[in-house]
């Protein structure tokens, strides 16, 4: 299974923050943005991952995380040249996804729980249609909306309703087969001008094989989108980490518990970073 994380959002509901700097590259607490959407694909165990960028932005991620090799995982990239919705992040990334299933990760949505990694290993595994999940919020109007039947079965799907049928929604974790590249290929753009998510998903559900997994009340999840969402994000992943003494997206550590990175490598990084509580967290994996 390939990954793709799509970081090419402007983020304007962040200005004057992010008119020199990506948002997926602002800080949240202790490290970037963009750390904690690849946390997401290591945990599922996906290795070969694709950053799509805004354009002339390659650089600077770049610079960030490199090819990859010092997390274990390799890391390419392509830029989104005009915004035009996150399923263009499947066409974006055909070429780079081939014949592979694919997971797709919105650059600014934060994910923790103990138990995360057991859940997204679940839908990685997932050989057949799509698995996304479902995440209760207390006013889901802003989002794409998922309804139930008495069976737990999903049967619809709508994108920002007036009236929404529960208060289940649809974060920014995807899990798809290949048929969703054909899928994006024939999506005809919305009202907005966008190619919708929500979409590839209904056609899923016309096709009877849509998964939509309910995640559990612990479950942590931050949209990283506005000053203050930002603001809550950094001060939770904080809270998690004085709390629980474990560092949330520590991607030197996620790579370690994977095999993909030996101790010696994880703590030479430490040393690299030694003036810092988080370098000197992963000296004392």
């Amino acid at each position: 299974m390939k990954g793709l994380i799509l970081a090419a959002g402007k983020g304007t509901r962040l200005y004057p923050m992010t008119k020199p700097m990506s948002k997926p590259l602002l800080p949240v607490y202790d490290k970037p943005m963009i750390y904690y959407p690849l946390a997401i694909l290591m945990q599922a165990g996906i290795s070969d991952v694709m950053v799509i960028v805004p354009p002339n932005e390659t650089d600077t991620f770049r610079a960030l995380l490199g090819n990859g090799s010092q997390f274990g995982i390799s890391i390419c990239y392509a830029e989104q040249p005009v915004a035009r919705g996150i399923a263009d992040a499947l066409l974006i990334g055909r070429e780079f996804v081939g014949d592979d299933s694919v997971c797709l990760v919105l650059g600014d949505n934060i994910f923790h729980s103990n138990t995360l990694a057991e859940v997204l290993r679940k839908g990685a595994q997932q050989q057949n249609g799509a698995t996304v999940f479902g995440y209760w919020v207390e006013n889901p109007r802003p989002f794409g909306v998922v309804e139930f039947d008495e069976d737990g079965r999903a049967i619809s799907i709508e994108e920002k309703p007036r009236h929404p049928k529960s208060n289940y929604i649809i974060p920014g974790i995807y899990f798809y087969d290949n048929q969703a590249m054909e899928i994006a290929a024939n999506l005809t753009p919305s009202q907005r001008g966008e190619l919708e998510i929500t979409d590839v998903n209904l056609e899923y559900l016309r096709r009877d094989q849509l998964q939509v997994l309910p995640l559990e009340r612990d479950v942590v999840w931050l949209d990283a989108g506005t000053a203050d969402s930002l603001m809550d994000a950094g001060q939770t992943i904080r809270n998690i980490q004085a709390e629980t003494g474990r560092y949330v997206g520590c991607l030197e550590e996620l790579a370690f518990n994977q095999g993909w990175l030996t101790e010696e490598q994880v703590h030479e990084a430490g040393q690299e970073l030694g003036m810092t509580l988080y370098g000197q967290y992963l000296q004392c994996l």
